[in-house]
């Protein structure tokens, strides 16, 4: 169990997310409600910075969207949704990350598909060794992000975005 003591290197530094053991993910509600379609976006690079600003930046290249279902992934890169061809990045800046204990509290703007939408997530922190492991989630709901296809209401709202990782020295 990492204390107060043990997460002190993380307020120092520049760390960022090694990608071979971090994932970035997603959960969408749909038909109505009784199932959710899952998936995770497979190129990203994520930074943590406590002194700088913004403290968190996490940037995603867009069309690497991956459920497992090619019709589907083809459909979200489309302006439907991501609209790729004009937004290739989606992008998390976190104007607010305070470390708590073992919890990191961030606040910021999730960016995609040209629209925003404010984002407050708590990550949990654990240190392994000299690196460090987190986890977090937080609720966003896609509409405020112009995404509001929707074919007789199967898709719900909010979506859920999961975020796993090992944190290394940059």
């Amino acid at each position: 169990m990492s204390t107060p003591t043990t997460l002190a290197g993380l307020a120092t530094g520049t760390w960022q997310l090694d990608p071979t053991r971090s994932s970035v993910e997603f959960e969408v509600p749909s038909v109505y409600g009784l199932m959710s379609v899952k998936g995770q976006f497979d190129r990203y690079e994520g930074r943590l910075d406590l002194s700088a600003r913004p403290a968190v930046a996490l940037t995603i290249e867009a069309d690497s969207v991956n459920t497992d279902n090619g019709r589907r992934d083809e459909h979200l890169r489309t302006a439907a949704f991501f609209d790729v061809a004009n937004h290739p990045h989606v992008r998390f800046d976190a104007d607010a990350a305070d470390l708590d204990g073992g919890t990191l509290k961030v606040r910021g703007l999730l960016y995609a598909a040209g629209g925003h939408a404010p984002v407050e997530a708590d990550a949990d922190v654990t240190q392994v060794g000299d690196e460090f492991e987190i986890e977090a989630a937080a609720l966003v709901d896609q509409r405020e992000l112009g995404m509001t296809w929707n074919v007789l209401g199967v898709i719900r709202a909010p979506t859920k975005l999961i975020v796993r990782g090992r944190l290394v020295p940059a």
